[in-house]
């Protein structure tokens, strides 16, 4: 049978047909298709309803190619949601997180319950676009309509059978979920006036949903399809389909977002876990995804969007290797950088406020984004290390950034850490290792990253003998003031 991966990120979708063959696992992309926020009467929303057109669109395509039968997952990025009424519709527009409604949410909310008690109860990382402080933030009449809650891929699975679930990778990021009785906290659903019963049951990656009701869809000739809840919020999915093997190893899921963790079998909550902003997101089969969000090359995407010239990402890795290394420290996790109205402006802003030399080209801009993102990536190794008390032995990066060589090699340098890159596509692969894996084709998740090893090309950095620790120290020292000063400033404003 014909596995087919919906895999959806922040900037593009694709459709990804998977067959194991001859031992190895055989992919190939069938479908691919543009996505983004856009910004309509001044909310910057999803335009889900061209998803699901292109996710039909897609499975057409299945259907042409001779396949009568497959089975089909779907994964996303996290936190955002669906809103959906007692008639089935959806109610409302879905928000993206890069909205500006939460700016000051977090701030608000934790006045009604500290951090402290958040962070014990659920494990999970704060960020101000986090479900908790959007369902906080959301309109309460709608909320007082509102039949079901869904996360984005779950939606779209309602959408294909009318069946609602959530699925616990995807789930568990809503900052909602109590770690340790694995369910909805009741006060912290009571805090944002919501019921438990508004989302859907409980799954766990692996779970049959159902099958795809094809004559809710009489314009498109699709083929018999059996939705499979995977691992559905896609860095879970990256993970699974990390070829990582023994239990020293960390993972960067590189795209529009950098994770940088490891995967444990039980969650990590202490007061150094907390205070570095570190979270504890459920994996497949009982695992703990224990990571830190890093910006991500969303930064470099928005620096290109914003020049005057059309440069390609391979003109922008050739030219920021021609510029003087380490001119700017820049902590990009700054919330300033998360959705401003202009990148460049805003990166130039922060090195003027730190009496920093200003990067001008594409080549400075580049470069800038490229040897700060490495040197957060070596800092979060050194915290990751420090708080699990394991020592990295290697770091797997896989996802778009991981065909990065400039950057991988930056990383290597600067964390003295062994890098394998690949497999690029890990997201839809590891979708499709889920779906082998609850259709009994293979018996494992060691057996299914074995699989992985043995079918995609990994690519081996070696760190240089240079002593780079100086550079992350300026790092941090530049981060530290900026730090005190932002905070100094916020206490005399309010």
């Amino acid at each position: 049978m014909l596995h087919i991966a919906i895999d959806i990120g922040a900037s593009s979708g694709r459709l990804v047909a998977g067959k194991v063959e001859n031992g190895k696992l055989n992919i190939k992309e069938i479908h691919r298709f543009p996505n983004g926020f856009k910004n309509k009467n001044f909310t910057y929303v999803w335009e889900i309803d061209h998803l699901l057109a292109e996710i039909l669109k897609g499975l057409s395509i299945v259907k042409s190619m001779g396949y009568e039968d497959c089975t089909v997952g779907i994964d996303t990025w996290a936190v955002d949601y669906a809103l959906v009424g007692k008639d089935g519709k959806r109610l409302n527009e879905v928000v993206s997180y890069r909205d500006h409604r939460t700016d000051y949410s977090i701030e608000k909310f934790t006045k009604i319950i500290s951090k402290e008690k958040i962070y014990e109860k659920t494990g999970i990382q704060f960020l101000p676009f986090n479900t908790i402080y959007q369902l906080f933030e959301e309109n309460k009449d709608l909320l007082n309509e509102t039949e079901k809650i869904l996360m984005i891929p779950d939606y779209l699975g309602f959408r294909l059978t009318g069946i609602a679930a959530a699925e616990t990778t995807n789930t568990s990021t809503t900052q909602l979920m109590n770690v340790k009785k694995r369910t909805f906290d009741p006060e912290l659903l009571e805090a944002i006036s919501i019921k438990t019963e508004q989302f859907g049951e409980l799954v766990e990656p692996g779970n049959i949903l159902g099958t795809l009701r094809q004559e809710w869809f009489p314009d498109y000739d699709l083929p018999n399809c059996t939705i499979i809840n995977i691992a559905s919020h896609d860095t879970a999915s990256a993970i699974i389909g990390t070829p990582g093997e023994g239990e020293n190893w960390a993972y960067l899921s590189s795209g529009t977002w950098s994770l940088l963790g490891m995967e444990l079998d039980s969650p990590v909550i202490n007061e150094t876990s907390f205070k570095e902003n570190y979270t504890n997101e459920w994996g497949a089969f009982g695992t703990y995804r224990f990571l830190k969000n890093i910006m991500g090359l969303w930064i470099l995407q928005e620096v290109q969007r914003k020049l005057q010239e059309e440069v390609t990402f391979e003109q922008l890795i050739e030219e920021a290797k021609q510029v003087k290394p380490y001119s700017q420290f820049i902590n990009f996790d700054d919330q300033r950088f998360l959705n401003p109205e202009n990148m460049i402006d805003e990166i130039q802003s922060y090195c003027s406020e730190t009496n920093q030399s200003t990067p001008i080209t594409p080549g400075e801009l580049a470069a800038a984004v490229f040897y700060n993102l490495a040197i957060m990536y070596a800092v979060a190794i050194e915290e990751l290390e420090l708080i699990v008390g394991k020592k990295i032995e290697h770091l797997h990066v896989v996802g778009g950034g991981s065909r990065n060589e400039f950057l991988n090699q930056l990383t290597a340098d600067l964390s003295k850490k062994i890098i394998y890159s690949g497999p690029i596509e890990a997201t839809a692969i590891g979708n499709l290792v889920m779906q082998l894996i609850s259709t009994d084709k293979i018996n494992s998740l060691q057996a299914g990253r074995l699989l992985v090893s043995e079918s995609f090309d990994i690519k081996k950095y070696e760190p240089s003998s240079l002593n780079n620790q100086e550079v992350i120290e300026d790092f941090k020292a530049i981060v530290s003031k900026k730090n005190k000063k932002d905070t100094g400033a916020l206490k005399k404003l309010t």
